[in-house]
């Protein structure tokens, strides 16, 4: 099948072909992310291959349909990019990434969580100018403290693993409660306990109307004083603008974000030599107590590698008219 490949990276050919190598699809690369302006690229290929960035809405749909394309293959788990109502009206298949590597994400979150709480970025930079002081960069013992997991999946799971490694007591939060979340020696919280006794926040659920801005102004000013909040999951889940207040507050003490909700037309891109005008990003790395990361949670050699077999998987499948394993369909 002829697959054209959007928002790809130099990364994403080398493991693309590496998996493709058996299957022999023909793989087009496009360094653009599928927008109203580069969707015409897409025609005369059956399947389109996205990321997490490009956004296929109705409208792109019924150009993508238009075009040929009777596939959309997302190469990332999260889908609340694509209108899968209007892909079903329009007979287009749309299939995702359901497991990659969970230690990857969760790692990452644990790595944010260290360098936020240890003021590890900011010792890198004083060093480097020979400042050697140790003023302004305590941080406090992860042993004994209570560290809340919002979403309890396999992401999620690894993430409480690893924190009851460090000796903390972990509580969670989701709507469908996981027993092998219990089986780990957590529990899930009781109602305000998350707010009320978390010295960590990390969240690990998707992106959904009922969790837009989980974290809002109200949230925030019922956790803990000075808890420290991180963000692998989606850039949704936080309201930015209300973050910054109960940092400049004191009330957060600290933030580590791998995602963004304005993210689109900042993350995946060089800027180093431009001027970013999102003031909210801006706003947000002044602070000291912040740290944030371009979306690379889940790269990991690992991850990437089972990113893109799943993907040329579920094109092979649709080539040869078997059930597709990893379709999304409207419940």
């Amino acid at each position: 099948m002829k697959i054209a490949v959007f928002s790809a990276k130099r990364y994403d050919r080398e493991f693309l072909d590496l998996a493709n190598a058996g299957q022999q699809h023909q793989l087009q690369y496009f360094e653009a992310s599928l927008a109203p302006e580069s969707a015409a690229l897409a025609a005369g290929h059956e399947a389109v291959c996205i990321f997490v960035n490009d956004t296929v809405d109705a409208a792109m749909l019924e150009v993508l349909q238009r075009g040929g394309t009777k596939l959309v293959c997302l190469r990332c788990t999260g889908f609340n990019n694509v209108d899968l109502a209007a892909a079903a009206r329009l007979g287009i298949k749309v299939v995702r990434v359901v497991d990659y590597s969970p230690f990857s994400v969760a790692e990452h979150a644990v790595a944010l969580l260290l360098a936020i709480n240890r003021s590890i970025h900011r010792a890198y930079n004083r060093t480097r100018d020979s400042n050697f002081s140790l003023d302004g960069l305590m941080g406090f013992d992860l042993h004994g403290k209570t560290a809340a997991v919002v979403g309890t999946g396999k992401i999620g799971r690894v993430f409480a693993r690893i924190m009851l490694g460090f000796g903390c007591e972990v509580i969670g939060y989701d709507k469908f409660p996981s027993r092998e979340f219990e089986a780990l020696g957590a529990r899930y919280a009781e109602p305000g306990e998350i707010g009320a006794s978390a010295d960590i926040v990390s969240l690990h659920c998707p992106l959904t109307p009922e969790t837009y801005h989980i974290v809002n102004a109200e949230s925030l000013s019922r956790m803990k004083r000075g808890a420290l909040l991180v963000n692998t999951s989606r850039g949704g889940l936080v309201d930015a603008e209300a973050a910054i207040e109960a940092l400049k507050t004191g009330q957060l003490g600290g933030l580590a974000l791998d995602v963004y909700e304005q993210e689109a037309e900042l993350f995946f891109r060089d800027l180093s030599s431009t001027i970013v005008t999102d003031d909210v990003l801006q706003r947000l790395i002044a602070f000291p107590n912040v740290i944030v990361t371009g979306h690379q949670a889940f790269f990991t050699r690992e991850a990437i590698t089972t990113i893109c077999e799943t993907t040329v998987r579920s094109v092979s499948e649709f080539e040869a008219g078997a059930a597709l394993s990893n379709e999304i369909k409207l419940s």
